[in-house]
């Protein structure tokens, strides 16, 4: 099975080797089809402290690393939400 990859933006940086990563996605509201905004926070694994607040970052989910652990950062994010390297693969599974 295939691990999750989500683009998010780093919220805090505080923990040593760990990012908070905040996740936003827009939903349609069951019964009214309103669109609305649902976030949620993970915490993901940044061995080298490499990211900062405001960063955008792709996440990959992993074994667990701690109790609250069990996402990693697999690195940033590019301006349409997906890195160089996955923007190429992406291209190739298009033709």
């Amino acid at each position: 099975m295939p691990k999750r990859i989500m683009t998010g933006e780093v919220v805090s940086d505080k923990g040593d080797k760990t990012v908070t990563v905040l996740i936003e996605r827009r939903v349609k509201h069951p019964l009214y089809g309103k669109i609305i905004r649902r976030s949620k926070k993970y915490h993901a694994h940044d061995a080298e402290n490499a990211y900062a607040m405001g960063d955008k970052v792709r996440i990959q989910e992993c074994k667990p690393i701690s109790k609250t652990k069990t996402w990693e950062v697999i690195g940033k994010a590019g301006k349409s939400g997906v890195s160089d390297d996955a923007s190429g693969a992406a291209a190739e599974g298009a033709n």
